[in-house]
């Protein structure tokens, strides 16, 4: 057993290369080796969002304050708030992050293939982050 106490884990801003606006990342859990999962609580400033990103085993969402927006290739922008669960499967191209007018909380879930949980991609536009894209 492994308990982490909340008062010893650390938040960072998010990396400029791979977020748009004031983003910032706890590490939650990154679960040893031959267990592949990790987790993360991102909280994004109103209009901060990732940059387009995959994961290799996919990525679950739960939204646990304020209101985002979410975006898969070819589809659109669609709105979440508390409570929200969101799956994208595994290697779909897709993009997360606060609306323009709220802040946005989730929790990031994610397991490694290879070593790796993420694969990033080209920032999103802001017409892209508008639905104008």
């Amino acid at each position: 057993m492994d308990i982490q106490r909340g008062e010893d884990r650390s938040i960072h801003p998010a990396p400029t290369e791979h977020f748009t606006g004031d983003v910032q990342i706890e590490w939650l859990f990154a679960a040893p080796d031959p267990a592949r999962v990790n987790g993360v609580r991102v909280t994004f400033q109103p209009g901060a969002r990732t940059a387009w990103h995959t994961h290799p085993l996919g990525q679950t969402l739960y939204i646990t304050e304020g209101k985002g927006r979410v975006q898969r290739d070819c589809g659109a922008v669609e709105e979440v708030g508390v409570g929200d669960v969101v799956m994208f499967a595994p290697g779909e191209k897709h993009w997360h992050g606060a609306t323009s007018d709220s802040t946005m909380t989730h929790i990031a879930v994610q397991e490694r293939l290879d070593g790796s949980h993420i694969d990033w991609l080209d920032k999103v536009t802001d017409a892209e982050y508008e639905g104008e894209a």
